[in-house]
């Protein structure tokens, strides 16, 4: 299928999702980059249509083309541009349905759970569900007020954890703590003057870990449940939100591997 107009309505439509960072209008969000269109159909998730530029045309037809008849729309690079989020543009993205995920399924078995709390770089958020994906986390909460997970760098830095980790997002406060509460979930605050050190926590039950904002942090009122944890740092007060996030998981992980 080939597309030559920049006011065709399915190339409109994303360019409006890509301009507010969020799905399009029947639910897809904008994967841009070879490597992302393979880990979606790795993570088996539907695939509405692969958009390419005609300089790369041959080669996505050639990966592509074979898989249960992949509609795969041809645009001029010129297009393309405009469509492009990055700099250095690899001339292909999918629109790519995610998975449906809910409170269950994120809280499931010995939860392991990072929750978002005003975080507002993109980056930081795609970083913090890789991690989050790498150390065996169950899952993430986007609570409300934090960049969309949809934004297109926060799925680039995702590498494609966003298809596979389960999240919810602008998830309120009270929700968020009555869920907690209610599955008897151990909840603890990152923050940078921790009355408790990281490594002297047992990770090894039911966790969550809060996230804040890169300038506000901690919100009070999730501050005021939870359990204030620091993470041991020489010369500097503070970390980078997914660097924090990543450390906190990591430990979680460690302590999970030990016998006993």
């Amino acid at each position: 299928m080939q597309v030559t107009s920049p006011q065709n309505p399915l190339l409109k439509d994303v360019r409006r999702a890509i301009a507010r960072g969020s799905l399009t209008a029947e639910g897809y969000c904008i994967a841009e980059s070879f490597h992302l269109l393979e880990e979606a159909l790795r993570s088996n998730c539907r695939i509405r249509a692969i958009i390419a530029s005609e300089s790369v045309r041959s080669t996505v037809e050639r990966r592509f083309a074979g898989l249960n008849g992949q509609t795969i729309v041809r645009v001029p690079d010129d297009v393309f541009s405009q469509l492009s989020t990055t700099e250095s543009s690899q001339g292909v993205m999918a629109l790519v349905q995610p998975p449906p995920w809910d409170l269950d399924q994120v809280f499931r078995g010995q939860s392991l759970v990072v929750l978002l709390d005003g975080i507002q770089d993109p980056g930081n958020a795609g970083a913090i569900l890789r991690a989050a994906e790498a150390f065996g986390a169950t899952g993430a909460i986007f609570l409300k007020g934090t960049v969309s997970p949809f934004n297109p760098k926060a799925i680039r830095a995702s590498a494609g954890s966003l298809f596979r980790l389960p999240f919810v997002i602008g998830v309120e406060e009270g929700l968020l703590l009555a869920a907690i509460d209610q599955r008897r979930i151990d909840l603890y605050a990152a923050m940078p003057q921790g009355s408790r050190l990281l490594n002297d926590l047992d990770l090894k039950r039911r966790c969550a870990f809060i996230i804040g904002s890169e300038g506000r942090g901690v919100r009070s009122g999730l501050q005021g449940a939870a359990i204030d944890l620091r993470i041991p740092t020489a010369k500097v007060e503070s970390l980078n939100a997914s660097v924090a996030a990543g450390i906190v998981l990591y430990e979680c992980w460690r302590q999970r591997q030990l016998p006993g």
